[in-house]
């Protein structure tokens, strides 16, 4: 899950392994919707989110190193 809280707005993103593209479609939606407080900001703030959620999945695919 993506959360961010900015003033008096919460927004969280519910996704599942393999869905990310589609949150950042989500993400690129929000900002060109001229009425939310949403901006570019955000968007690369929940980006930044969403690369360390799926580099902390991927790292928990990757097979364990054997110690020496």
């Amino acid at each position: 899950m993506l959360s961010l809280v900015k003033g008096q707005h919460t927004y969280c993103f519910r996704y599942e392994v393999g869905q990310e593209v589609k949150v950042l479609d989500a993400l690129v939606e929000m900002v060109r919707k001229t009425r939310q407080q949403f901006d570019w900001f955000d968007a690369a703030v929940l980006s930044h989110q969403l690369g360390r959620h799926l580099a902390k999945e991927l790292r928990a695919r990757l097979p364990k190193k054997k110690a020496a």
